[in-house]
Order: C-alpha cells, then sequence, then structure tokens
C-alpha cells in the first residue's frame, strides 16, 4: 500500500540566501593570485619589441590599475555567494517583468555561443574566415523580414532603445531626403507605447504629442486624426500597447499617418502574443524593431547584452544602419557574405561592427528549433497563459484589470490594486516588495501611473499551469495579509537579503557611490594615488578618525 503523499502548499517556503560579502576590492590579498602567467619567451619578445612603449603617452597608463588580487577558489565562492543573494529567470516564477519580457533562454543556445569557434572570433577578420557567422547574421534578418513582412532587416543595433533611435533617426532621413525636415517637426505616440518611442523622439529634437485611450482603453483614432498634420513626421505605437490591449484599428491609424504624409513606426520589442498572426507590413507599417532578447529567447543578462532589429519597407531600406552583412553570388555560381559599409544615405553607424552576435546567434537556433508553426506556437501558448492568469488575478479580492472589461487580452496586462489600496491602505510597491519573500519578482508600471496602483505581468509561453497557478497564490495571499496582518507586508521583506530600503538614498548624491575609487574617497576620506589604488581602511581622514570608526 502506497503511502499518502501530502498535497503542495499553494505558496512554498522561501528564505533567501544572505551572506556577509564584502565587495571583492575588500577580500584583495597582495600577492595573491588565480593563474600564474608564463614569462615572455626571448624569441617572442624580440619578435615583437616594446608593445607598450610604442603606444602614445597619453594612453600609458602611469601604473598598472589596481585590480583585486585573489586566488581562483576564492573568486568562485565570492560569485557563487552573490549568485545567492538573488533572483532571477532561471531560479523563480518571472512572469512579474511586465514588460521586459522575460522567457526561458535554453541553454544549449548558451553552448553553442560558448564553442571556441564563436568565441575566438573578432569583428574585424577576414569575411572570408567568418562565413559561417555572417551567414547566420544574414539568415536571421531574413527571418525577422518573413515575420515582420518587411522588405529589409538590420541587427545593427545593440538594444531596443537603440532599435527605437535607429528608427527615429531614419525618419528624419527619409523626410530630409525628400525637402521636409524642417518641416515635419511632430511626432504622435500614445501614453501605454513603450516610452522610449517618445524618449528617441524627444532626443531627436522633436515635438512629441502623446494621446490618451477612450474609456474603454482603445487607442482613440479621432484624437489620432485631430492630431495629425502636415507637420507630423511620424505615428511610433507599439501594439498591443502595455495594458495587453490589442489595437483593432491599427490598419487605420497607419492609413491616416500616410494621408498626411506622415510615417508609421511599429515598437514590436516584445511580440510574443502575435508571432506569426499579424505582420508589421501587412498593417502599412513603414518602421518596425523587435528585441531578440524579448521576443526571440535571448537572455536579458541584467540589462544586457541586447539585441536589436529594425525591418522597414523598401522606401526606407537606403537609410538602414550600418554595416551590414550581404550575400553575393559569385560567377562560378558560389555564393559567399560580405560586410558592407553604410551606404551614402544610411543614418550610419549606431553601435560598433554588424551586431551582438552571441544573442543573434541564440535567436537564430531559437527560430531554427522552433520553426514556423513553432513561432506562431509561442503566440498562442503566451495568449492562453496570459488569459488563464487574467482569470486567476481577477478572482482576487481588491485586484482589477481596467479597461476592455470581459475582453481577453493578448501577451500582457497591467492590473490594479486600487480596491486592495482603498480599503487596507497597502500600496502596490508594497506588495512587490512582500512578493520577493515568496521568491517572486513583481514590477509595477512605467510612469505616469494612469492604472492606480498599477501591476504588470507577462507570462509568455514560458511557463507551466502549475506555475502560474503558483505565482496567482502568492498574489492571493498578499491580498489576504494586507487585510488580515498589513504590517507584515508594510515590513517586508522578512526573507531577504536586504530589508526596508528607502528611495530617498537614491535620489541624494552624497549617500552613494557607483565605484569603489568613489566610496574610499566619500565615505571614509582615504587617499587614491595615481594608479587608483586606495589608502588602507585606517588611514586617517580629514575629521581625525579613522575610516574604521567613521564606518562604525
Amino acid at each position: 500500500m502506497s503511502l499518502p503523499v501530502a498535497p503542495k502548499p499553494a505558496q512554498r517556503r522561501f528564505q533567501q540566501a544572505s551572506w556577509d560579502e564584502p565587495i571583492i576590492f575588500e577580500l584583495s590579498t597582495p600577492g595573491e593570485r588565480g593563474v600564474l602567467v608564463t614569462g615572455i619567451e626571448a624569441g617572442v619578445r624580440d619578435a615583437v619589441g616594446d608593445v607598450v612603449g610604442d603606444l602614445p603617452a597619453g594612453l600609458r597608463r602611469a601604473a598598472p590599475p589596481a585590480l583585486p588580487e585573489m586566488g581562483q577558489m576564492r573568486v568562485l565562492k565570492h560569485y557563487l555567494r552573490l549568485s545567492q543573494e538573488n533572483l532571477g529567470a532561471d531560479f523563480n516564477v518571472d512572469i512579474g517583468q511586465g514588460t521586459c519580457t522575460m522567457k526561458y533562454a535554453p541553454k544549449v543556445n548558451d553552448q553553442l555561443v560558448g564553442t571556441p569557434a564563436l568565441t575566438a572570433m573578432h569583428p574585424l577578420q577576414n569575411p572570408a574566415d567568418a562565413q559561417g557567422v555572417l551567414e547566420i547574421v544574414w539568415s536571421t534578418e531574413r527571418m525577422i523580414a518573413e515575420i515582420s513582412g518587411m522588405d529589409e532587416v538590420s541587427l545593427h543595433t545593440q538594444g531596443g532603445s537603440a532599435a527605437i533611435w535607429s528608427n527615429i533617426a531614419m525618419i528624419r532621413a527619409y523626410h530630409e531626403a525628400n525637402g521636409e525636415g524642417e518641416q515635419r517637426r511632430e511626432v504622435i505616440t500614445t501614453i501605454f507605447s513603450h516610452p522610449s518611442n517618445a524618449a528617441a523622439a524627444k532626443a531627436a529634437g522633436y515635438d512629441v504629442i502623446t494621446l490618451y485611450p477612450d474609456a474603454d482603453g482603445y487607442p482613440d483614432l479621432e484624437a489620432l486624426k485631430r492630431a495629425l498634420s502636415p507637420r507630423t513626421a511620424a505615428i511610433m505605437v507599439t501594439n498591443p500597447e502595455d495594458t495587453g490591449i490589442y489595437n483593432p484599428a491599427i490598419k487605420d491609424w497607419v492609413d491616416a499617418a500616410h494621408a498626411v504624409g506622415a510615417l508609421a513606426s511599429y515598437d514590436q520589442a516584445n511580440a510574443n502574443g502575435i508571432l506569426g498572426i499579424t505582420r508589421a507590413r501587412d498593417a502599412g507599417f513603414d518602421v518596425c524593431h523587435f528585441n531578440l532578447h524579448k521576443t526571440f529567447g535571448t537572455p536579458h543578462g541584467c540589462g544586457g547584452p541586447g539585441a536589436g532589429a529594425n525591418g522597414v519597407s523598401a522606401a526606407l531600406a537606403p537609410f538602414l544602419p550600418g554595416p551590414r552583412v550581404a550575400r553575393e553570388s559569385g560567377t562560378d555560381g558560389s555564393t559567399r557574405f560580405v560586410v558592407r559599409e553604410a551606404g551614402e544615405q544610411s543614418i550610419g553607424a549606431v553601435a560598433p561592427f554588424f551586431g551582438v552576435i552571441p544573442n543573434i546567434v541564440r535567436a537564430y537556433a531559437w527560430m531554427m528549433a522552433l520553426g514556423a508553426d513553432g513561432l506562431r506556437a509561442v503566440a498562442e501558448i503566451a495568449v492562453l497563459n496570459n488569459n488563464y492568469l487574467l482569470k486567476k488575478v481577477l478572482e482576487i479580492p481588491g485586484a482589477s484589470a481596467p479597461y476592455a472589461t470581459g475582453r481577453r487580452r493578448i501577451e500582457q496586462v497591467r492590473y490594479s490594486w486600487q480596491e486592495l489600496f482603498e480599503e487596507t491602505g497597502i500600496t502596490s510597491e508594497e506588495i512587490g516588495v512582500r512578493a520577493s519573500d515568496f521568491g517572486m519578482h513583481y514590477w509595477t508600471s512605467h510612469h505616469p501611473y494612469l492604472v492606480p496602483q498599477p501591476f504588470t505581468l507577462e507570462p509568455t509561453e514560458s511557463y507551466s499551469m502549475a506555475e502560474l497557478d503558483e505565482y496567482a497564490a502568492v498574489l492571493a495571499e498578499i491580498a489576504r495579509e494586507a487585510r488580515e496582518t498589513p504590517d507584515v507586508v508594510r515590513t517586508a521583506p522578512h526573507n531577504q537579503t536586504v530589508h526596508h530600503t528607502h528611495h530617498d538614498d537614491l535620489d541624494d548624491p552624497e549617500r552613494w557611490a557607483i565605484t569603489w575609487r568613489a566610496y574610499q574617497r566619500k565615505y571614509f576620506g582615504a587617499p587614491v594615488d595615481p594608479a587608483g589604488r586606495v589608502g588602507s581602511a585606517g588611514d586617517r581622514i580629514e575629521t581625525g578618525a579613522t575610516a574604521a570608526e567613521a564606518a562604525a
């Protein structure tokens, strides 16, 4: 007879590891080494000469840099301890990252980019010796061109915001080439489009007009028509927006922009819910972009390295950033891949070389493994997961999903705890901090908080029903605590490495330092020599106290 199995709790117990771990500079021991480098052979020294001596004086250090000195085992322990003090996509249910789209990044793809055949490559090596990786870049561009419907794609940019900047730069170059650069000085966006669109347009010198949704949360077509004029350079919109609501009138928006001579730019940074279902060019868009690290299975990597893809119609292809990879056919019928510098009308280089190769290889492998049917399945499962979670969250008293009442959402939802806040005084930020005690990540929203007490969830295709159930159960438990034991929520986190933080600290530059040297100089008054070496912790500071006393 088998023994009964105890039911799994809705929320698992979680206690974050907490180490009294100094930063690596404090662990440094003079003379300690991780690797003993052999001396330079006499023949090599004679052949190479004095490399440092040949550098201009202005490029030479006065003394070696003050790098930490540690053995390998101590370095390993240090970073393993730090890793235990973090949450991450491979560790917890990370659907609370909202618009940043955390999904599973297959580890086999990490193995691919870690092979010596790829890591030993250099962007300046002869293209004849890099045909494999250049073909991957070219093929990835062609696949994204098919996914978007666009005529040409460039993988030159190194992230989503850089790709959006490239979009507005190409739009500006297009109008300037047509003699309308001075006339068209306005860009229209929506409040729930990704903020980088408005920011990039503003940085490019445009006046930005931001449109708000109608009562049901849909972008207002009539408001767009009133805002459009011969001064409009472009509309720059995200669809579905950050509410998860898809604009069914998107073709009408594009047509209205074209009617006044403006261009239409489609932000598809996280296209998880529409792969293989809708395409930017089919709606008439002139420009679009993707984030490979949001849609195509490459890791965020703590905010980098990202990778952006810019897609354009044939009319804007001459303005794409570069250099770019091209395929050429020889007279003998052979094919080769070359690197071409940007053309005369191109906006030029917005990043070094021709793309973030490790992430391009990851995205290529992800798309090739899934195939066309698999990419569409990604979208279908992402939408299914999102609407399943929507139903679970709306069953929690105090939670709501403003706008489009009773309608389905695409790949994410911007929810609200406003009802719970009015009842208990507990804010969305406090709930997010408390969620970390359950090993969960949680994000509120972009500013401004048009949705009151917001929280944004995007489950993607990666998460199982059990994980979605667990995440919803955590939210339900915190909502219960907010009513019954609110101080538990207000004083969170309780199971974390650090405890309650105050944003005032981040707003005051006198209370933080971004480098070890600045920290020593600002807080301890320790001397810093020209080589960057910092005085010891026992050095006297101007107040007459030692650094150790000051720290205490």
